[in-house]
């Protein structure tokens, strides 16, 4: 008997089911690129396909394209290969992670390329039903969710922008910051004085989103305003 037997037992996988595996991972993959892409984000409808496809192919080759070397006696981990996708898709998604000043971009995008990693990793496996509904949920999240949440959310936050008020040169600003303070919290003050006008410019934390219309056109009305403006 020879030494080495090869394993009868190996699944093998037949070019037909490994196109239509790779096809579904690439529109998959794509739908959600798109969304990416029509929101002008870092990572787009390439990036997100390339992703997918990627991780199917990796998922497809590590539990079968090692088949010829099973040796009687021995066992073949299909998920060796498939199970570095989850850590090595974490530098690509860093890359689509932007800091701007203080503020921080591209986590979602960053999330989303992680996600199409896990669905072309589904499609690979042939656990199309995952991959589906993932792909579903994930648009969900990505669409009308981010819509809902953006309505709520704002209906409970505190409204914060920049008030600019001009009165003429000389005029006392008193009524002016006495109408703010009923309505808003100033957060901080400057006064300039620009040729004819006194310009005022406030920081100001609502309570609600509403009251910016309300302050404004109580503004309008105090005596000697020349110009109310609200910049959020």
């Amino acid at each position: 008997m020879p030494a080495l037997l090869l394993a009868t037992s190996v699944p093998s996988l037949d070019w037909p089911e490994v196109l239509g595996r790779l096809a579904l991972a690439a529109v998959l993959g794509a739908v959600l690129g798109l969304e990416r892409e029509l929101r002008e984000r870092e990572a787009g409808l390439r990036t997100h396909l390339l992703v997918s496809v990627g991780s199917a192919l990796f998922t497809i080759v590590s539990a079968y394209g090692f088949r010829e070397f099973a040796v009687a006696g021995t066992s073949v981990d299909p998920t060796r290969i498939a199970a570095q996708i989850v850590t090595g898709i974490g530098f690509l998604g860093a890359g689509a992670i932007i800091r701007q000043g203080l503020a921080i971009r591209g986590l979602t995008t960053a999330a989303t390329l992680w996600v199409v990693a896990a669905i072309g990793l589904a499609s690979g496996a042939g656990y199309y039903s995952a991959a589906v509904i993932t792909t579903g949920v994930a648009l969900a999240a990505l669409w009308p969710l981010r819509a809902l949440a953006y309505r709520v959310v704002n209906r409970f936050r505190d409204a914060t922008g920049l008030l600019l008020v001009q009165l003429p040169a000389g005029q006392s600003p008193a009524a002016v910051i006495d109408t703010i303070e009923s309505e808003a919290r100033i957060e901080t003050i400057e006064i300039r004085q620009e040729g004819d006008r006194r310009t005022l410019e406030l920081a100001l934390e609502l309570s609600r989103p509403e009251q910016t219309t309300e302050l404004v056109t109580k503004l309008a009305d105090v005596e000697h305003v020349v110009e109310v403006r609200w910049d959020d």
